[in-house]
């Protein structure tokens, strides 16, 4: 019953090279092509802005075409993407192939949701839905490991490529697998496509715990290479050596998470003991900047990917719950969109701000982000007083 979930596990993983790849390389394509720091972050918010507008989109079209047609159109979007960051120049073109990037992986994570609802009992779907996320993280692991030996041989064009070439071999093998007894049937729908309601409360707890609870991973994963590589004084090559530490962090956290909600928190829909605990120590990276040793600064990094992972296992562990079980791609849709408008948000400010060398309001700032959103999930998910 598992296999489903694993299938599903190598789409986040080809959708994490490839949004990986560009941050991986930074510094190589900065330098090439006279991009300023502030230039990037608006190419990723770019990528944000329409992943944000992808997730919720994709997370309902799942729910109605059935995931074989509609993971099949996605992933072909955002391979072409891919590729074509090796034809880009400026900051016009790479925030043209950002954006079509990200929509495409809109659908990544809906689809994982879906899939783990599909094919797994309400017991183990948090688990389920752990590894078919986790995928992510294992992308950004082997990032590095693929994409800078290509890029220091042969440039960082043909590093796009190579990406794309990823993309066409995992479409091919989803359309011989991704069918019954893998996958269970696509269920024939006549009614209409089912869009989120944000005048209820349900959908504003999954917004602000989705959303401001895990922002710390995005920031943190486009801007640690150009931290490394400009304040430690880490070069291309060792970048690609040591990038995959912080996120094989993040893929433990997928499963440690998956864990804990399925074992402590289970049905409970407030556990404000735990949300809590998370938000204290997401406190934790804003001291970063205290420390001039790269290892530490990289187990900062770590720790902060690992802490808003929590957040957004969390998130969808009662979200799935909040919601009927065909609904939840757009669960996952509405949350991913919600993270994803944070980091736009984010990203250019961030961008600036390093740019002139802000780093100590950076990491601050981002580590006190989720005492807002637990504030917010708290007072938004508070029973309801009833006349005396």
């Amino acid at each position: 019953m598992w296999v489903p979930v694993l299938v599903m596990m190598t789409c986040s993983w080809l959708s994490y090279i490839d949004r990986q790849a560009l941050a991986v390389i930074s510094p190589m394509v900065l330098k090439d092509t006279g991009l300023t720091a502030g230039n990037y972050a608006d190419a990723v918010s770019a990528f944000s802005i329409a992943y944000m507008i992808g997730n919720p989109l994709w997370g309902s079209l799942l729910d109605f075409v059935g995931l074989r047609l509609g993971m099949l159109i996605a992933v072909g979007i955002w391979t072409l993407a891919s590729a074509s960051h090796a034809w880009m120049t400026g900051l016009l073109g790479f925030a043209a192939a950002r954006a079509l990037l990200g929509f495409g992986e809109g659908a990544t994570f809906p689809g994982g949701l879906r899939t783990a609802a599909d094919s797994l009992p309400l017991s183990k779907q948090s688990r389920g839905m752990g590894i078919s996320y986790s995928g992510a993280s294992v992308g950004a692991i082997v990032a590095p490991l693929i994409v800078t030996p290509i890029a220091l041989r042969f440039g960082w064009r043909a590093a796009f490529i190579a990406t794309g070439l990823l993309g066409v071999a995992w479409l091919v093998v989803w359309w011989f697998v991704a069918r019954a007894p893998l996958l269970p049937p696509v269920a024939r729908k006549t009614g209409r496509i089912t869009w989120p309601d944000m005048r209820e409360r349900r959908f504003w707890l999954l917004v602000v715990n989705f959303g401001l609870g895990g922002a710390a991973l995005g920031p943190t994963l486009y801007l640690s290479p150009l931290y490394l590589n400009r304040v430690m004084g880490l070069s291309q090559a060792q970048l690609g050596k040591v990038l995959w530490i912080p996120a094989l962090i993040w893929e433990l956290g997928y499963y440690f998470w998956g864990w804990v909600g399925d074992r402590f928190v289970r049905e409970n829909p407030r556990p404000i003991r735990l949300y809590l605990v998370l938000t204290v120590l997401a406190l934790i990276p804003a001291f970063l900047t205290q420390v001039d040793s790269w290892p530490v600064v990289l187990a900062f990094f770590s720790w902060a990917m690992f802490i808003a992972v929590g957040f957004i296992v969390m998130s969808l562990h009662l979200g799935a719950r909040a919601y009927r079980r065909d609904q939840t791609g757009m669960v996952a849709g509405v949350g991913s969109g919600a993270w994803s408008a944070v980091v736009a948000i984010l990203l250019p400010i961030y961008g600036r701000w390093f740019d002139h060398q802000w780093y100590a309001a950076i990491f601050i700032s981002l580590s006190v982000i989720p005492i807002f959103g637990t504030a917010l999930w708290w007072w938004i998910g508070r029973p309801a007083r009833t006349a005396a």
